[in-house]
């Protein structure tokens, strides 16, 4: 991208800050109030189910102990209740807000030179850095507006003013890194889509460094958590006690710091995110524009015959991501899955007991307990099932799908292809989830192959909910193409808050049976109905049907 004589380096990084926000408005909103939602829901739902000091330190005590829940979580560090809100959402959140961060700094970075945006954007007087700049403020005004919100909302609820700062910096200073970490990798990488697999790894690897720190016992490697940005958010430790407390008056002892909070661990991050901002700068400098620092392997001269169909496309297009979910869902599942064994003593409280028996449908709170972890993995897999079909967007607006409608490939059966992958590999996560919980429940307890056949059924029950979820991107895709994103996702995000917090907030049944869920058998141990799975799939491909007719008709692009 050339610069025309007298333009700084930076020239135009306000109008394209703008434009970046003005792009990313939906997205922002979106993930600000999945996460804020959650530190809320949080606060509410620990002090619901533990109104007493008592209930409250045996389950911290109980939950100190047990290795699967601190790979997981993370350590607790004290007994209230700000301690097990941050040990709750502090790496979740802060896994969450590096995805945003990951997903900003890339599309206007390298997504935006692979597309031919910045070409266009460079005819005009903008600076080199211009484009790399607006898109690290964007991701670091979005992670600061998300903070700052989640410590409102946290001291609104009751929780300390010092340790609610301190979650949210700890939540927001790993976010900060992970965008120096999207800017490098879109320098590294030649295509967007190998700069988010790239910062999606680096994110992967840091939070099995902090798995394993937190779990490894007194003599094992648990120096390895502070490797890990993401274990930088939980060793703050945030809500300790306060050590200026008698000293105080009683109006003063929310703005006291906490005497174990680590604050210093907040400037660590932003260091490391500064010195990660400006090494992407000094690359973007050495670099040519559309071109990575790593080499491109070119591609054939002669497609192979297995990819003369829209399906094998949509198959290679598709594949990488379909074995990541794969693998991640192996791994959530034995994670979640091994902590089934001896869970009756960490749910102490009756309140638990009894959202847990609600939430897995039965009295049995092993069985509850599984029946739960696979209704939330079904949750996680939703997520894939829309962004599978929400492929078929990013290839129209991209100009990818023109090349293969000027074939002999029909629209019906370039939607149909993606469609069928989604639908596809939504089943193979399922039932991969439902095999890892069934290992992980059965090493620990002993279990044989039954433990893993019946939780792979368990999972594969919960598929018809998730594919009613796909089938409303398909159709929002087919039908109304600019809504697709935002609906698909915030109708996922309402059927996350109804699984999640209908119990808790003991929610009408007229209300919960608003989502798909709710439909679905409570297994393993639940009654198996086939009446609402037959009219779940038939939503389902009726859904998709829609989208494909709608998507017959309209226009392209």
């Amino acid at each position: 991208m050339s610069r025309s004589a007298g333009t700084g380096t930076l020239t135009g990084t306000g109008t394209l800050t703008k434009l970046a926000l003005r792009r990313d408005r939906i997205l922002i909103v979106i993930w600000l109030y999945v996460l804020v939602a959650l530190v809320a829901a949080s606060v509410y739902g620990f002090r619901k189910l533990y109104p007493t000091a008592a209930g409250l330190e045996e389950f911290i005590a109980s939950a100190g102990r047990n290795p699967s829940l601190l790979a997981i979580y993370g350590p607790l560090f004290g007994h209230t209740l700000g301690t097990l809100t941050a040990w709750r959402d502090a790496v979740f959140c802060s896994l969450g807000i590096s995805l945003m961060s990951i997903f900003i700094v890339v599309r206007h970075t390298r997504a935006d030179e692979e597309s031919g945006r910045l070409e266009l954007v460079g005819s005009a007087p903008v600076g080199r850095h211009a484009a790399l700049v607006a898109g690290l403020v964007t991701a670091c005004a979005a992670e600061v507006g998300i903070g700052a919100l989640m410590a409102v909302v946290a001291i609104v609820l009751g929780l300390p003013a010092a340790g609610s700062f301190a979650l949210a910096g700890g939540i927001v200073g790993c976010g900060l890194v992970f965008v120096g970490v999207a800017a490098v990798t879109a320098q590294a990488a030649q295509t967007a889509r190998s700069a988010r697999g790239l910062a999606i790894g680096v994110l992967g690897v840091a939070f099995l460094l902090r798995a394993i720190g937190d779990s490894a016992g007194a003599s094992g490697p648990r120096w390895l958590t502070w490797l890990s940005p993401i274990g930088w958010a939980e060793l703050n430790r945030a809500f300790g006690s306060a050590g200026c407390a008698a000293a105080l008056p009683r109006v003063f002892l929310p703005l006291c710091p906490a005497e174990s909070i680590r604050w210093w661990l907040v400037p660590l991050a932003l260091v490391v995110a500064a010195v990660l901002g400006t090494g992407a700068a000094l690359l973007a400098a050495r670099r040519d524009y559309d071109s990575g620092l790593l080499p491109q392997r070119p591609g054939p001269g002669r497609g192979r015959a297995g990819l003369r169909s829209p399906f094998a496309l949509a198959w290679r297009l598709q594949r990488a991501t379909v074995l990541a979910w794969c693998g991640g869902a192996l791994i959530w599942g034995a994670g979640v899955g091994s902590a089934a064994k001896g869970i009756t003593g960490l749910l102490g409280s009756k309140q638990v007991k009894k959202i847990v028996a609600e939430m897995g449908g039965q009295a049995n709170l092993t069985d509850a307990y599984l029946a739960a972890i696979l209704s939330l993995s079904a949750l996680v897999a939703a997520g894939f099932a829309v962004s599978a079909v929400l492929r078929l967007r990013s290839e129209e607006t991209e100009d990818r799908a023109d090349p293969v409608l000027a074939t002999r490939t029909g629209r019906v059966a370039w939607g149909l292809s993606h469609l069928l992958i989604a639908i596809a590999g939504t089943v193979a996560i399922l039932a991969i989830a439902g095999l890892g919980t069934g290992l992980g429940y059965g090493l620990r307890s002993g279990g044989g192959g039954s433990d893993v056949g019946r939780m792979v059924l368990a999972g594969l029950a919960q598929a018809p909910a998730v594919l009613v979820i796909g089938g409303l991107a398909a159709a929002l895709f087919g039908l109304a193409p600019k809504a697709s994103s935002a609906v698909s996702w915030s109708a996922l995000g309402v059927a996350v808050l109804l699984v999640l917090l209908g119990p808790t907030l003991q929610l009408s049944h007229w209300v919960l049976d608003v989502s798909p869920f709710s439909h679905v058998p409570k297994l393993p141990g639940g009654t198996v109905s086939a009446t609402p799975l037959v009219a779940l799939v038939v939503i389902a491909l009726a859904l998709c049907a829609a989208g494909l007719a709608g998507l017959r008709r309209r226009d392209i692009g």
